[in-house]
């Protein structure tokens, strides 16, 4: 009989087929042929019904193991491994009913008292003392079976693998009397036809139990081990990534999955409306990995579904997820209070951001201001002595921030006058008279934060005692050379009036530039 967790029905039929084998031992009377053959039929429909239920269970399990490989493929190997067993067995035990009832008349199949002769399995499996080779493959049929089932669940299910060795072990017999009796001779030497097709059909039933058992319980552990506490960890679900000081915090700790083996049959997502495309994420790990940059500053939104297929439908779970980029700092933000200043004429870069603000929810204004990229900005003053930027933002929660600041307006500060690259600033600057001829007349700002080029356009040459000739251009003209020619060593010439321009504005007027004098050495 099946060992372990039966149903009722399964242990009514058991204690019935134990009570007419104790009435078979006191009096083999035409009733309890009959009772034999009831209980096989009872016996018959039981299988049926569990064989219907491993049916389906294995149709359920395939179609598992098609949509979610991962996570049924392995219990559908092993439940594959189970069924083949089983039917073997199954199928063999059928071929020796069909030949026991072949010896029955057709209109006779069901008249169980008529059944009584022990003629068939006696001639199959028994010669004398011995078996015969068809007796020796029926205990090579069980004992294959209780083998291989017993490999194929190796360590797990010990109560099962306890009923398989029980049910199906084919080990000596010691009777009542005390007398050790071979198995097969103890169960179906001498006994009439019908309680030896009762024992085979018990058989059936065994194997079919048996397997209903084992796949319920390889399902029913999966499905433990996919729920278990193990197969999560904590996630915090807030409505934004960013708060302030002083904001309530809205968040709270969800589980979520972390099953290496549940992986969605399909990917459908979007970043900022863009599909994604399969090089932009794997799946790993039980979650689905974005293969992406950051992205440019500003919120980006990830939407979609991920598409599991259970029973054959399509299961959606939808995606709703934000991020956002901000410029990477790459130097900390330090400012003198007092120095807010630009410069009139020329190109005054800026950096203008809100801090948690990404560059995209920034804007600024103010005369002469425009916008370079990201938080880079150009500022060209106009007129006046001073100039507002105004900067807004939107933060998260759709708050607006507004902030002026005022900047001074400078005017570039006076340029000084140079030769040969030298200023001569407090000290005339001494040079030949050859070197004087040739060389050049500029302008430069000292000290100033911009590097401007500036471009002298002309300037007035006087040596004392002649006339003051003035220059077109950088460099000395005839008249200025043949003014220097008469020139006296040591005495000092003079360089002044210079006009200038800055390259890149020249429209700009700058300040006076200051003159230079030159020390003649011959």
């Amino acid at each position: 009989m099946a060992q372990g967790k039966l149903s009722p029905r399964q242990k009514m039929i058991n204690l019935m087929y134990l009570v007419f084998i104790a009435m078979l031992a006191l009096n083999m009377s035409k009733e309890v042929l009959s009772a034999f053959g009831l209980l096989d039929k009872k016996i018959s429909d039981a299988t049926v019904a569990t064989n219907q239920r491993n049916t389906a269970f294995m149709e359920s399990l395939a179609t598992k193991a098609s949509e979610q490989p991962e996570q049924f493929g392995p219990v559908k190997a092993k439940a594959d491994q189970v069924s083949e067993i089983s039917s073997t067995l199954n199928s063999y035990l059928e071929s020796l009913k069909t030949g026991m009832m072949a010896t029955v008349k057709a209109d006779e199949q069901e008249n169980y008292e008529v059944q009584d002769k022990p003629d068939f399995l006696d001639n199959l499996f028994f010669k004398g003392d011995k078996l015969k080779p068809e007796g020796q493959e029926f205990l090579d049929k069980i004992n294959t079976y209780r083998t291989d089932m017993l490999a194929v669940l190796g360590n797990d299910y010990p109560d099962i693998k306890a009923s398989i060795e029980s049910n199906f072990s084919t080990e000596p017999v010691k009777r009542g009397d005390g007398v050790t009796v071979d198995w097969l001779n103890y169960h179906y030497e001498g006994f009439p036809l019908v309680a030896s097709k009762t024992k085979l059909t018990s058989l059936q039933n065994d194997i079919q139990v048996t397997k209903n058992e084992l796949l319920s319980k390889m399902l029913a552990g999966k499905t433990e081990l996919m729920i278990s506490a193990t197969q999560y960890n904590t996630l915090l679900e807030q409505a934004k990534s960013a708060f302030y000081a002083g904001e309530p915090f809205d968040g709270g700790i969800v589980l979520g999955r972390k099953d290496p083996n549940t992986k969605p049959n399909r990917v459908e997502l979007t970043l900022d409306g863009r599909p994604l495309t399969a090089e932009q994420y794997t799946i790993e790990n039980g979650k689905v990995k974005l293969n992406i940059s950051a992205g440019a500053a500003g919120d980006h939104k990830i939407e979609g579904n991920l598409i599991f297929t259970e029973n054959g439908k399509d299961i959606e779970i939808p995606v709703s997820a934000t991020f956002a980029t901000i410029t990477k700092p790459n130097s900390a933000v330090i400012s003198a209070d007092k120095m807010n200043v630009v410069y009139r004429g020329v190109d005054n870069p800026m950096t203008i951001s809100i801090p948690g603000i990404p560059d995209n929810k920034v804007s600024a204004s103010a005369e002469g201001l425009s916008k370079a990229s990201g938080s880079k900005y150009v500022m060209r003053p106009g007129g006046g002595r001073t100039v507002s930027i105004n900067a807004r933002g939107t933060l998260p929660d759709g708050a607006a921030v507004n902030t002026t600041s005022e900047f001074r307006i400078k005017d570039i500060p006076r340029p000084v006058g140079t030769i040969r690259g030298e200023t001569g600033e407090g000290a005339c600057v001494r040079m030949q008279r050859q070197g004087l001829e040739i060389a050049s007349v500029g302008a430069m700002l000292e000290d100033f934060d911009f590097d401007l080029s500036l471009g002298v356009t002309g300037f007035s040459f006087k040596v004392s005692g002649q006339p003051t000739v003035v220059v077109s251009g950088n460099k000395l003209n005839a008249q200025a050379k043949s003014a220097l020619n008469r020139a006296k060593r040591g005495e000092t010439v003079q360089i002044f009036d210079i006009n200038a321009k800055i390259s890149a504005n020249s429209g700009y007027k700058l300040k006076k530039i200051s003159p230079i004098c030159v020390e003649l050495t011959n």
